[in-house]
């Protein structure tokens, strides 16, 4: 755990040192975005919108363990555990392109900006299945995977870096150091 947050804070501050060098840092927040279908630009701080989230992350995290570290590779059923490993980190890089797809769609982002999202989040989740998958492997059950997952998913989903040009506009880079 404090590996995790040592590495977490590391993340925020190399993100800080980078939007202070462009002039652009505007601080760092602690809320709930309200996804919504068309904008994400609601920023909830009751006590109730953060249960959501934690509740909703308790529940992505289920699923996404479950398939990605639990019944994927049992479908793959292959004694290779880099080969089994490899593919079902890379289906869950591929998993999380959504959100650079639907800003393109929502006319957030250009389609230059949507490709080198989509590639860096690619990366960057692929990382976080290995790692995920040698927790998994190591301790020989899916917990340990899914309290790792569900700690950076909680704190990606309500800590956010703002700038004056927008709100986690650099998380990538914080996932990926994490």
């Amino acid at each position: 755990m404090a590996l995790g947050l040592s590495m977490f804070a590391i993340g925020y501050f190399v993100e800080i040192l980078i939007l202070m060098q462009n002039r652009t840092y505007a601080g760092i927040r602690f809320y709930v975005s309200a996804y919504a279908v068309d904008t994400n630009i609601a920023k909830q701080t009751s006590v109730l919108f953060m249960l959501i989230c934690i509740i909703g992350n308790f529940i992505n995290v289920l699923m996404e363990e479950g398939l990605f570290r639990g019944l994927f590779p049992r479908m793959l059923n292959s004694r290779r555990f880099w080969n089994v490993t490899s593919i079902c980190s890379l289906f869950f890089g591929v998993w999380h392109i959504v959100g650079p797809v639907r800003n393109y769609i929502d006319g957030q982002s250009s389609f230059q900006g949507m490709i080198a999202n989509a590639v860096m989040l690619i990366v960057s989740s692929t990382l976080v299945g290995l790692k995920l998958a040698m927790i998994t492997y190591m301790e020989g059950n899916l917990y340990m995977g899914m309290a790792d997952h569900f700690v950076n998913n909680t704190i990606v989903n309500l800590l956010h870096i703002e700038s004056t040009t927008g709100t986690v506009e650099m998380m990538f880079l914080r996932i990926t150091v994490a």
